[in-house]
């Protein structure tokens, strides 16, 4: 396993995180996917812990809250020390049916800390990210109220998940200018069949020395190695029957037939090959890998030995890559007398090849 730093801290984190959506009975809002019990969520932090991860994520949200309980029982059955691992977990969604119970207001992160502290039984939360984008709450109370938890020691770093690039930056000015906790870490999609981030997003992360954790890096199950343009709808996959995140299908038919003859010289699955593509990403801290079983834990866990070769990573990139869009195409032209002649000609070539 490799380890890099939680964002711009001291934290080191292991690049694949083991995320806990499927802990739990079959209810609430991932009823799809939750449907592992607390034998078998052993059995699985156990492995997770044997391959070197030390991260774990989860959410006050998923299935009503037991994934939090059987994560934290799962820690104190295994009598694993509390310093060893850094949990993630986060707050915003709905958890109850009041008209307080979701959001990002400072009464919702302070009732929902609480509650989350209880269920994973601990007393301090290493990650807190914001789970979701609050249109309502002034952005400048959200990141108080963070910084009141961290004051407090119940939280120790914060970030937030699937926010715009121009809202972190203004949450990032606000904690500077009010010397409030700032965001660490950014949690999103991101798949080699879902490149949008990359845009404003990526560029944004590497500008502010945020760390960018992965979500649903198999775009849903879509790169297991299940689907195929032949099979696009296999009876043993949940995305069959729950089709998120939204993907272009043509060009990830596209990827899938490139990444086929790869697959075979290296004798892994796609899954595996997809996870070491997003590894290979400067800017990715780490990914988040789900199993319901054994077998998937391990063949993710295996993907931190697959290196790609150059070669390997150019098919992917290319075949993979987002059409152009303004500005972005742009930008090299305009810079281009600012440039030594190679430089120049490289970059307006990048700019008007096909994608």
């Amino acid at each position: 396993m490799e380890y890099a730093t939680l964002g711009n801290t001291g934290l080191l984190v292991s690049k694949l995180c083991f995320g806990t959506m499927t802990f739990g009975d079959g209810r609430g809002l991932f009823k799809a996917l939750s449907t592992v019990d607390q034998v078998g969520a052993d059995e699985l932090v156990k492995t997770a812990i044997g391959g070197g991860i030390n991260f774990f994520d989860t959410a006050d949200n998923y299935t009503e809250g037991e994934s939090e309980k059987i994560l934290g029982q799962s820690l104190k059955n295994l009598g694993i020390a509390r310093k060893d691992v850094v949990i993630a977990t986060k707050v915003y969604s709905r958890v109850g049916p009041g008209r307080n119970d979701v959001g990002a207001s400072r009464g919702h992160i302070m009732d929902g800390v609480e509650a989350s502290l209880r269920r994973l039984q601990t007393d301090h939360i290493d990650l807190y990210p914001i789970h979701a984008n609050d249109s309502v709450t002034p952005l400048e109370e959200t990141v108080r109220a963070l910084d009141t938890l961290v004051q407090q020691g119940k939280v120790r770093y914060v970030g937030c998940s699937n926010w715009q690039a121009w809202k972190i930056t203004k949450a990032l000015g606000i904690s500077e200018c009010k010397n409030l906790a700032r965001f660490d870490t950014l949690q999103s999609y991101y798949s080699i069949a879902g490149r949008d981030l990359e845009r404003e997003i990526v560029p944004m992360l590497e500008s502010e020395k945020l760390g960018l954790l992965v979500w649903s890096p198999l775009a849903g199950g879509l790169l297991s190695g299940k689907f195929s343009r032949s099979n696009q709808k296999p009876a043993d996959s949940r995305r069959t029957d729950y089709d998120f995140p939204l993907v272009d299908k043509e060009r990830t038919w596209k990827i899938l037939d490139v990444m086929a003859p790869l697959a075979k010289a290296h004798r892994c699955s796609p899954a595996r090959l997809s996870l070491a593509w997003l590894l290979a990403k400067p800017v990715v801290t780490s990914v988040i890998i789900g199993a319901k079983r054994l077998d998937q834990l391990e063949d993710n866990l295996a993907a931190v030995e697959l290196t790609l070769t150059q070669d390997e990573l150019r098919q992917l990139n290319e075949v993979s890559a987002l059409p152009p869009e303004y500005p972005g195409w742009a930008l090299p032209f305009q810079g281009a007398d600012r440039l030594g002649p190679s430089d120049r000609h490289e970059r307006l070539r990048e700019a008007v090849k096909p994608h």
